[in-house]
């Protein structure tokens, strides 16, 4: 047999041709039928050709498609990579490629068209693996846009997906800037009510009588400057979630309110007798301690309780401070996405004075001194002086630090009973083994454990770090 002649390849030699090919081939006439297939396309959809031949091309797609001449090929001319689904005989779906192509006769007429499909599963496969390796990448530096892969921050992501699952009241306690609030975002975004709304109020923004109105709505004309009914936060989160921030400020007319509603899931708008019901799961968030309110008088025991169903508790950063890294690093993207610039991470005085630091205004505090770094910096990295001064300067972070210091000095853990507080000389130098046995005396709070040292609470916890007592 030979396949050149003058005329061009022979009839044998092209039919080897077309079952040789990778891709599934067919040739369809103007009706949309097909009239010609190779193996590979058989392969792809379990049928023989006889079986092929003859069908619709339309029958073999998942995807519904106009056959001629309304058709997109045959008014276009052409088809280049359109991603569409074949339909195997098994019931299974092989996703694939198409380009086509009319063939058209001498005098320009449309005669035919071809098509190839090239299976492209293999490569959906793949992608489906990339997008699970950068779920899994994800989760390991935190959940939704909380940031952290410390041992505190993986318990507190287990406990707000059990949150999430779940729809009874959340009380989010943790210091101003730890992210109370992007907390109550991910048990939202990750409950059954995420197709509904997140809608947030600052309990201590407003006034008492402003925050009821915009709490529960109010009438017309039920004060001054009311001219029309208008519905308050409740009524806006209807089959979503209400996020109460600072809920420790709200008085005690608002306190009744509330706990009216968390018991009976009803409300009445400012100046109005009706009564209302709003499908709302309440989030609260507050940076007091609010069990040390409700002993002075100053917060409602019940409401209390009603509140606290499922408490979490945010960690302060200086309890953290091995995330400080991933956090400065996200900041530093979002801040070169922002302002165009490129820096690339901090320079080594820079880094260890971040970790010296004690961080009273937590992650906030820290995101505002990237902000400040992003502003003085000319380099590629972040150097010491493009710091706030508060942070960079020894005397000036010693006088903010030691006053929290003392503050978490009041809280320390109780001695057990029956047990000798040993003292020990300042700066004394102890072994790991005793360094152990202090950390043990003290309950594990640096602070207690610095102070007894005459040492800097940084200085206890690098030493822990190196001991592996912190995660």
């Amino acid at each position: 047999m030979d396949c050149f002649s003058e005329t061009g390849l022979s009839v044998e030699c092209t039919e080897t041709i077309l079952q040789t090919l990778a891709e599934g081939l067919m040739l369809i006439d103007t009706g949309g039928t097909i009239r010609y297939c190779n193996r590979a396309l058989e392969a792809m959809v379990g049928r023989s050709s006889e079986e092929i031949i003859g069908r619709r091309c339309c029958s073999m797609m998942e995807e519904q498609c106009t056959p001629p001449p309304a058709c997109s090929l045959f008014s276009s001319g052409e088809i280049v990579n359109i991603e569409c689904t074949l339909v195997n005989t098994s019931g299974a779906t092989v996703p694939v490629l198409k380009n086509a192509r009319v063939i058209r006769d001498s005098g320009g007429s449309v005669i035919a068209a071809v098509e190839t499909l090239t299976d492209i599963s293999a490569l959906r496969t793949t992608e489906d693996k990339l997008q699970q390796l950068k779920r899994e990448a994800g989760k390991s530096e935190g959940l939704g846009r909380l940031v952290g892969k410390s041992h505190v921050m993986r318990e507190l992501y287990t406990l707000i997906e059990l949150a999430a699952a779940s729809n009874a009241t959340v009380l989010v306690s943790g210091e101003t800037g730890t992210g109370k609030e992007l907390a109550a975002g991910a048990i939202h975004e990750r409950s059954a009510r995420r197709n509904g709304q997140l809608v947030k109020v600052n309990c201590s923004a407003l006034p008492e009588a402003l925050l009821e109105s915009e709490l529960f709505g109010h009438a017309r004309g039920s004060f001054t400057g009311a001219i029309r009914d208008k519905p308050g936060r409740f009524e806006a989160a209807d089959g979503g979630t209400l996020f109460l921030d600072e809920v420790g400020e709200l008085s005690p007319l608002i306190q009744v309110k509330l706990l009216r509603f968390l018991q009976e899931r009803e409300f009445e708008r400012v100046g109005e007798n009706n009564t209302r019901k709003a499908d709302v799961r309440i989030i609260a968030a507050t940076n007091r301690d609010l069990r040390a309110l409700v002993r002075r008088g100053g917060f409602r025991e019940d409401l209390f309780y009603r509140l606290k169903v499922f408490p979490l508790h945010i960690p302060a950063l200086r309890d953290r401070k091995e995330d400080i890294g991933a956090l400065v690093t996200h900041f530093i993207n979002r801040f070169n996405r922002e302002t165009g610039k490129r820096i690339t991470g901090l320079t080594h005085d820079a880094a260890v004075t971040l970790m010296d630091y004690c961080w009273p205004g937590n992650i906030r505090e820290l995101e505002n001194a990237i902000e400040h770094a992003f502003v003085t910096c000319q380099q590629e990295k972040i150097g010491l002086f493009d710091l706030p001064m508060e942070i960079r300067k020894v005397e000036l972070r010693k006088g903010i630090c030691q006053v929290g210091d003392e503050e978490e000095a009041d809280t320390a853990a109780p001695v057990r009973p029956g047990r000798e507080i040993p003292r020990y000389p300042v700066n004394r130098k102890l072994t790991d083994d005793q360094f152990r046995e202090l950390l043990r005396e003290c309950g594990d709070n640096r602070s207690e454990v610095a102070r007894r040292l005459g040492v800097d609470r940084t200085t206890v916890w690098r030493r822990m770090r190196r001991l592996g007592e912190v995660g």
